[in-house]
């Protein structure tokens, strides 16, 4: 990606809340996610939840870095997190990685906003920024995500039942929408006869709580194998040489079990 389309996207995302990258994933590791989820989903004997929020109809699995090396592809795919640090910054953290599989005869998600649980007046400085993996393609007729341009700059979030004009987020398998946390969005109503497969690549700012823990959902034997990048995104880390640290040390060095290597200067 060029600075310049790097620049389009995050324009794009301050001024409607979200963009689109276009077959931003290579079409090989699209395809053996597909296949994969399919079998995390024999597996694991995943079944539908029995609420309106999660869907009556959807699939979903949920903490996917502890699932495979084949997901530690994810969250440093160079179509996607520059983009993100750009909204964020550099110790943006992996705030929730899953898939969400949307069956026939769905109905529509309630509109939310993936921020709303998070006390702070609103607008505010974006701390959450997500994005929407295209494992098929996304129509308005098999569910694709539904959003409100610019409702990312409103001064409340939706109610439960909300009901507001909003427009679907079309895109082609291997194409990825990358949204601001505090825009209004849901997932579409699926009137065909074929499932609508996602991922849920989400990220936060280093210095707020993730959606999933990822420090005891992973297991450490697993999070060892993670590449530097994928350490710090996941949290074995610090933000800004101070916050998480263990006593003056970061994780990411503790997580091997080496010597202390302090690292923070003054705490307090």
């Amino acid at each position: 990606m060029t600075d310049a389309e790097l620049d389009a996207h995050v324009a794009r995302i301050a001024t409607a809340g979200y963009t689109i990258v276009e077959d931003a994933i290579e079409h090989d590791l699209v395809d053996a996610l597909a296949g994969d989820l399919l079998r995390l989903e024999r597996e694991l004997a995943v079944v539908p939840a029995q609420n309106i929020f999660e869907g009556t109809r959807t699939t979903r699995i949920y903490n996917l870095l502890a699932r495979g090396p084949l997901y530690q592809r994810i969250p440093v795919h160079r179509s996607v997190l520059p983009i993100v640090e750009r909204v964020l910054d550099r110790g943006c953290l992996v705030s929730s990685l899953s898939s969400i599989a949307i069956g026939p005869e769905e109905t529509p998600q309630p509109l939310h906003a993936d921020d709303q649980a998070i006390p702070l007046p609103r607008p505010h400085v974006p701390i959450i920024a997500n994005s929407m993996w295209a494992i098929t393609d996304f129509t308005e007729e098999n569910g694709a995500t539904r959003v409100i341009p610019g409702s990312h700059l409103r001064d409340r979030a939706p109610a439960l039942g909300a009901d507001d004009e909003s427009i679907p987020a079309v895109m082609k398998k291997g194409s990825v929408l990358i949204y601001n946390g505090s825009l209004w969005h849901g997932g579409g109503a699926n009137r065909t006869r074929e499932r609508r497969v996602g991922i849920a690549m989400n990220y936060c700012a280093g210095y707020i709580r993730q959606q999933e823990n990822q420090q005891l959902g992973i297991p450490l034997e697993i999070a060892r194998t993670f590449e530097p990048r994928l350490r710090r995104l996941a949290g074995f880390g610090l933000y800004r040489r101070l916050i998480g640290h263990i006593e003056k040390c970061s994780p990411e060095d503790l997580l091997d079990g080496g010597p202390p290597r302090p690292v923070v200067g003054v705490v307090g």
